[in-house]
C-alpha cells in the first residue's frame, strides 16, 4: 500500500465520522452547546471543515472550497471570510449556527473532494516538500496533512461524544 492510499482512506474515515456525528439532527441538537463555554456540534464539524480546507488548499496551491464554491454565503456567519475557527472565544463560537445537517455535510463532502483530488496525484516525494517555512523545523506536505488528519479526527470525535450526550439526555 501506498502512502497516498493510507492517506486516501485516512480522510475517507473522517469524512464517515462527520455524516455518523450530524445526519438526522435538527438545528438545536447541531447548535446545542453542553456548557457556557462549549463548542457545538455545528462549531466542531465546521471548523474541522475550514481547517481541512485552508490547510490542504494551501498546501496544494489550491483555492478554498469555502470560497470557490459560495459556502461562505451559503452559511452566511458573522465571522470574516477566512476564519477556520481557530482561538475562537466562546462569543465567536456562538455565532456558528447552522440550520441543516445537509449545510455541514455537504460542505465537508465538497471539501473531501478537493482533498482527494489532491492526493491521488501525490507521489511519496512530494510528501518531503516543504509547505510551511514559519515553524522550526519548517513544516513538509506529510507532516501537515497527517497534523490535519489528527485536528479532525479530534474534532469529529468531539462531535460524536456530544451527540451521545443529546442521545442519552432524550432517553
Amino acid at each position: 500500500m501506498h502512502a497516498k492510499d493510507i492517506l486516501i482512506d485516512a480522510y475517507t474515515r473522517i469524512q464517515e465520522e462527520v455524516h455518523a456525528a450530524v445526519e438526522g439532527l435538527g438545528p438545536d441538537d447541531l447548535n446545542h452547546r453542553p456548557g457556557a463555554d462549549a463548542n457545538s456540534i455545528s462549531w466542531l464539524v465546521w471548523h474541522l471543515t475550514r481547517v481541512q480546507d485552508d490547510h490542504v488548499a494551501d498546501a496544494f496551491g489550491l483555492d478554498q472550497v469555502w470560497l470557490t464554491q459560495d459556502w461562505e454565503k451559503r452559511f452566511a456567519l458573522d465571522l470574516p471570510g477566512r476564519d477556520t475557527g481557530y482561538g475562537h472565544s466562546s462569543a465567536q463560537v456562538a455565532k456558528v449556527r447552522v440550520d441543516s445537517a445537509e449545510l455541514l455535510t455537504g460542505y465537508y463532502d465538497a471539501v473531501h473532494a478537493q482533498t482527494l483530488g489532491a492526493l491521488r496525484d501525490l507521489a511519496a516525494k512530494d510528501l518531503e516538500r516543504i509547505v510551511d517555512e514559519n515553524w522550526d523545523p519548517p513544516v513538509s506536505l506529510g507532516v501537515r496533512l497527517v497534523s490535519v488528519l489528527s485536528d479532525d479526527l479530534e474534532h469529529v470525535g468531539q462531535a460524536a461524544y456530544i451527540r451521545g450526550l443529546l442521545q442519552s439526555a432524550a432517553s
